[in-house]
């Protein structure tokens, strides 16, 4: 059956950032996919000069009423990323929940691109749009270790800190979260990033069991642009295709993503020549050269399984055994705080590009 994903984000005319790194891959893997480009640049901000032009709120709008009109508004997934404006991401939200409504079986996946290494590259009135109207309507989301802390006001220096993070991102909404990178000291050592992952799994009889993995993946002495891009639409790719295996998920996410870098690096050295640093353009991402490896990559890197919670949903609870007739309803402060993120702490701000995540080697 023809899977369509609505996917909002950049677009360049040379390069791979934003729709461009997420469309030929989702298509590889046998997605239809609409792009809406947010912006339409010459190519990414991390060369010496680019022109283009930046969709508004209003222009968007447009575009959707076009589909509407046509009664081909009509999607399984929904794709977001790096935007600069409050008013076009509030947009986003509101035709997200539209699909929702005529489709409730829509997933959103949503990047939620504020920051990295404790700073925020975008306007800081981005960051309660994100947390109060974006977050509570997406499935998946993808943040780092800074946005992930953004978005909950929660510091993580722990493994167990990540995971209550993680939970209170699913109290915010997300079904399935993903913390992309981290600095927690890695066990592999010093060449090693730490990500995390959790997953929310409704079971037929109605509880609730929660899939927590950690994976370690190696780091690389560069920095890409579309990377983030690329990792969000394999995360959608295959968590489709394995919608209750997250480990199984972020083992090939992961892994197309390692292989996709390798090539990348070993070009632009190449390229480059022996002792000089690659430049913007030899650092694209080799996409069409890693078509085999998107379709079936090889597994690189295995996650580990952490520790796995099940939720029994109060009603049961109240129909109980005698044993449990002294179950008593949580009072209304403990129900406004078991769905109550905390307050997010305000952060420094202002980095230059979108989309850098030196991540994997």
């Amino acid at each position: 059956m023809e899977c369509r994903v609505l996917s909002i984000q950049s677009h360049v005319v040379r390069g791979y950032v934003g729709n461009k790194s997420a469309s030929f891959p989702l298509q590889v893997l046998g997605f239809e996919v609409d792009s809406i480009n947010s912006v339409q640049f010459s190519n990414h901000t991390g060369y010496s000069h680019w022109k283009g032009q930046v969709l508004t709120a209003d222009e968007l709008h447009v575009l959707y009423e076009g589909i509407k009109l046509n009664n081909v508004n009509h999607y399984d997934y929904v794709l977001t990323g790096y935007t600069r404006d409050t008013s076009f991401l509030e947009m986003v939200v509101d035709i997200v929940q539209e699909l929702k409504r005529a489709n409730p079986n829509l997933v959103y996946v949503c990047d939620p691109v504020l920051g990295d290494h404790g700073s925020m590259y975008v306007p800081q009135n981005l960051h309660p749009v994100y947390k109060n109207k974006v977050v509570p309507v997406a499935d998946i989301i993808t943040p780092n270790q800074f946005e992930a802390e953004l978005l909950t006001g929660k510091n993580i220096s722990t493994e167990k800190e990540a995971v209550e993070v993680m939970d209170l991102l699913h109290k915010m909404g997300p079904d399935t979260v993903v913390i992309t990178s981290s600095d927690l000291p890695p066990r592999l050592g010093d060449r090693f990033l730490v990500s995390f992952g959790s997953q929310r799994i409704l079971m037929p009889d109605g509880t609730r069991t929660t899939q927590r993995i950690r994976i370690e993946v190696p780091k690389v002495d560069a920095v890409f642009v579309g990377t983030g891009d690329l990792f969000a639409a394999m995360l959608l790719a295959w968590t489709h295709h394995y919608p209750t295996d997250l480990k199984t998920a972020c083992e090939k996410t992961f892994s197309v993503m390692h292989h996709v870098i390798q090539r990348t690096i070993s070009y632009a050295h190449e390229m480059a020549g022996p002792g000089r640093r690659p430049s913007p353009a030899q650092l694209e991402l080799r996409m069409v050269q890693s078509k085999a490896d998107i379709e079936d990559p090889a597994i690189v890197m295995e996650a580990t399984n952490l520790s796995q919670s099940t939720t029994v949903p109060f009603q049961e609870i109240q129909q109980g055994t005698a044993k449990q007739a002294r179950a008593r309803e949580p009072s209304r402060s403990e129900r406004v705080s078991s769905r109550t993120p905390v307050r997010p702490a305000h952060k420094a701000q202002s980095l230059t590009f979108p989309d850098q995540i030196d991540l994997i080697d």
